[in-house]
């Protein structure tokens, strides 16, 4: 019985010692000093197409059928019909909060998926987001990457489709620092923002130097206005806001001058959301220069040489205009429709000649997209139906002098895609 009590004081000593020298109020607050909350999908698709598409990885990421492409015979190459399952759009997170810093709240965010970079490394773990967040009462700032400034997390469209109506709605993820004031109901929001994932075509291929390079972060504004009453169940959203950022394609010309010929521009967004308590309506315009770093149409082009013998050149960047609107119903079972069009208006002046465009669909003069769909949820499942149809304009290679397409010829694409989702918190 001694050597037993014995061994007991030597086992809970230290935890004797500990609790004499330790304030019990500091000890719970040790414990709840940091949290981290696990979080994501899996999440698997099957799709088949009517004809060829220009996407990504294997066909998932959907943006625009290809060009007809007619053989000896008359016959269009790119009609021909193809399908796909996978899963690689599945993805965990984790959110963590800890201690207060300078009278902030702190907290951060890691999340990635298997859809990777390239279709060479398809299925491989990727980074999506990555960030630190500071809060006070009516101030957040956010450090690292997050949603580009032109992806509005509170309205943005609601297809099965990953593209989420990609080119129309434009798309991507970059590291930034973003400040958000908030006064009542109104936010104030001001970002600085780099390129990674999702950059501008240029010489080089898609890559951030051009805009590093530039030696200025992009730079955007916004205003949101928000009202909320979860009693009722409805909201109302509406904002705007402007970006500008400035690109360097080349460091040294073609007869290897050193030059900082660069090209500047501004993009717009407005965009409005109406939760009642049956239906949810959404609507966006953007107004793009330069945009195909978020996989809008658009690029840049030369206007003129002012330096044949260096090489030295002016460049002109494209004008992108695109609206969309998506309406579904509230609730376990949602019907919904995505419906939007965009517009390539050509380039602010005329350019020299189409081989000098650099961008990302530069030969579609405009394209309409129409996705109804039918969304089964339960507590942790998902069951998801869309039929997408996009029809794309695309001139023959000629252009106008503001490098607009002519002559163009329609190219269109059913996607059938049904969707399986598992989530977990």
């Amino acid at each position: 019985m001694k050597r037993k009590l014995l061994l007991w004081i030597i086992c809970l000593s230290p935890v004797l010692v500990a609790a004499q020298n330790t304030d019990p109020k500091e000890e719970v607050k040790v414990e709840k000093k940091f949290t981290a909350k696990f979080n994501g999908f899996v999440k698997s698709d099957f799709f088949w197409d009517t004809r060829q598409t220009v996407s990504a990885r294997e066909g998932h990421f959907l943006l625009y059928p290809q060009p007809v492409f007619e053989d000896a015979d008359g016959n269009d190459i790119n009609s021909k019909s193809n399908f796909n399952f996978l899963s690689i759009q599945s993805r965990i997170g984790v959110d963590f909060t800890g201690p207060d810093v300078f009278n902030a709240k702190t907290s951060a965010k890691i999340e990635g998926d298997f859809f990777a970079q390239a279709n060479d490394n398809i299925n491989l773990f990727r980074l999506r987001h990555a960030f630190v967040k500071l809060n006070w009462p009516k101030t957040e700032l956010l450090f690292g990457q997050s949603w580009i400034p032109m992806f509005i997390t509170g309205c943005f469209p609601g297809t099965v489709s990953f593209n989420t109506g990609t080119p129309i709605q434009p798309f991507g993820r970059s590291p930034q620092i973003r400040a958000t004031y908030t006064i009542e109901k109104v936010k104030l929001i001001g970002i600085l923002s780099s390129q990674r994932d999702f950059a501008n075509v240029g010489p080089a291929g898609p890559t951030g130097d051009y805009l590093r390079n530039s030696g200025i972060p992009a730079i955007d504004v916004q205003m949101h206005y928000q009202q909320d009453n979860k009693e009722a169940g409805t909201a109302f959203l509406f904002g705007i806001g402007g970006g500008y950022k400035t690109i360097v394609p080349r460091i040294k010309t073609v007869q290897n001058y050193s030059t900082d010929d660069n090209v500047s521009s501004f993009s717009g967004i407005a965009f409005l959301k109406i939760q009642l308590p049956a239906i949810t309506l959404k609507f966006e315009g953007v107004f793009g220069q330069n945009i195909d770093n978020v996989l809008s149409i658009g690029g840049y082009a030369v206007k003129d040489s002012i330096d044949l013998i260096r090489g030295y050149v002016n460049y002109t960047p494209s004008n992108t205009l695109s609206f969309w609107t998506d309406i579904h119903t509230n609730g376990k079972f949602q019907a919904g429709i995505f419906a939007g069009f965009t517009k390539n208006n050509g380039f602010s002046d005329d350019i020299v000649a189409p081989s000098t465009i650099f961008g990302r669909g530069t030969s579609i003069e405009s394209l309409f997209r129409v996705s109804p769909r039918m969304v089964y949820s339960m507590e942790h499942i998902r069951f998801a139906l869309e039929g997408e149809f996009t029809a794309a304009n695309y001139g023959d290679g000629t252009y106008d002098a503001k490098g607009i397409p002519q002559n163009t010829t329609q190219a269109d694409n059913l996607r059938l895609l049904f969707s399986v989702y598992y989530f977990f918190k």
